[in-house]
């Protein structure tokens, strides 16, 4: 059996997600094509729900080529963002990010305090530990320098 390649020019162009979506008929050219995969629809339908197909054309369209994936990338971030919330947007989830890290930074100094004093605690009873040593050494000390048994002269 012989298979063979179809040239480039006679493969069949996939219309993209925001043409898919628009009922409209998706060319070569088609700016949205290279954001919005055919198979990615809902990705584009909050998009488009948020910003509307043409703000969302214009934007990509402001933004240097080299740098449209990531706005792209942005939009769609967004949009979920303000679906999900649609007053505070991805702001509300920055807000509660701040919120969170505040709690955590209170959380590390409690805890930070906490190590302190059980390290000075520890210190405490190392010296209480040490001076009981030095007690015990003296008094087996003396004992066996007064005590016969050991060579003391009592």
């Amino acid at each position: 059996m012989d298979t063979q390649v179809a040239p480039m020019h006679n493969r069949v162009h996939q219309p993209c997600a925001a043409c898919r979506m628009l009922r409209r008929r998706c060319d070569r050219n088609c700016s949205l094509a290279p954001y919005f995969p055919g198979e990615e629809i809902e990705k584009f339908a909050g998009v488009h729900k948020v910003f509307g197909a043409s703000n969302v054309i214009k934007m990509i369209q402001m933004v240097e080529e080299t740098r449209r994936e990531d706005a792209v990338k942005a939009l769609v971030y967004e949009a979920r963002a303000r679906l999900r919330d649609p007053v505070y947007g991805s702001t509300g989830a920055i807000f509660h990010l701040q919120k969170m890290i505040e709690e955590l930074r209170s959380q590390l100094e409690s805890i930070r305090s906490q190590v302190l004093e059980l390290q000075q605690h520890r210190d405490q009873l190392l010296g209480i530990l040490m001076n009981n040593v030095h007690c015990l050494e003296d008094d087996l000390f003396s004992t066996m320098h007064h005590d016969p048994m050991f060579g003391g002269d009592l």
